[in-house]
């Protein structure tokens, strides 16, 4: 969900300008699960640039004090979430931990690396919710310590109904600084994209697993 229409449109103006979003119907990306998209996102670039990674940190720190008062730990996604996350916790002056995908198989053999109590209060920091299988993972993995997990907030969602129907089923609120509709459509405002570039942006959309340039 987003909470500012401004806001999600700011940030997208600020990730096209930085090019943490890449926009390429003609040549599409292939990404990790195999679908074809004609967009990649990485706002790990974010971090670059120190400006722009003060407003994604002050935005998110905000909306989370709104949603949910000020929780004991903030929780980061590994990796991507790992660097914006550590901002909004020492923003906020609270603890930071973050979670694996797995458990390591050597050492410790932790999953989630950092102090976490029994039954404390966590909003976890995400950077991108695609289908949302990673991310709820990491929030399975905070239960299972103990945590008592508030929500989450990303920086960007695509807005896929899989996710949507993902997060719905597990009962967690996700709300995001800015989504895929504000994006292509600052996109579309700026010139930044073409028309058909445009047409082919919404048809993928509509149906990602399965699309074809």
């Amino acid at each position: 969900m987003i909470l500012d229409k401004d806001t999600a449109k700011k940030t997208a103006e600020l990730l096209l300008q930085i090019n943490a979003i890449k926009l390429n119907p003609e040549n599409p990306f292939t990404w990790a699960s195999g679908w074809k998209s004609p967009i990649y996102c990485d706002n790990r670039i974010i971090l670059s640039y120190p400006i722009i990674r003060n407003y994604v940190r002050e935005q998110m720190a905000k909306q989370l004090e709104n949603l949910y008062g000020k929780p004991d730990v903030i929780a980061g996604v590994a990796t991507g979430a790992i660097g914006i996350g550590m901002l909004v916790a020492e923003y906020l002056g609270l603890p930071f931990v973050y979670v694996r995908p797995e458990p390591k198989s050597h050492g410790r053999q932790n999953q989630i690396e950092g102090h976490l109590e029994p039954n404390q209060n966590v909003v976890v920091i995400e950077d991108l919710i695609s289908t949302g299988k990673s991310s709820l993972n990491a929030v399975e993995a905070l239960k299972n310590s103990g945590a008592n997990v508030k929500g989450m907030i990303a920086i960007f969602t695509y807005g896929f109904d899989v996710a949507n129907e993902n997060f719905k089923n597990s009962n967690l609120d996700l709300h995001t600084l800015s989504d895929y509709e504000h994006l292509i459509q600052q996109a579309s405002d700026t010139n930044y994209i073409k028309e058909e570039q445009l047409n082919t942006l919404l048809e993928w959309k509509s149906n990602p697993s399965t699309w074809k340039q």
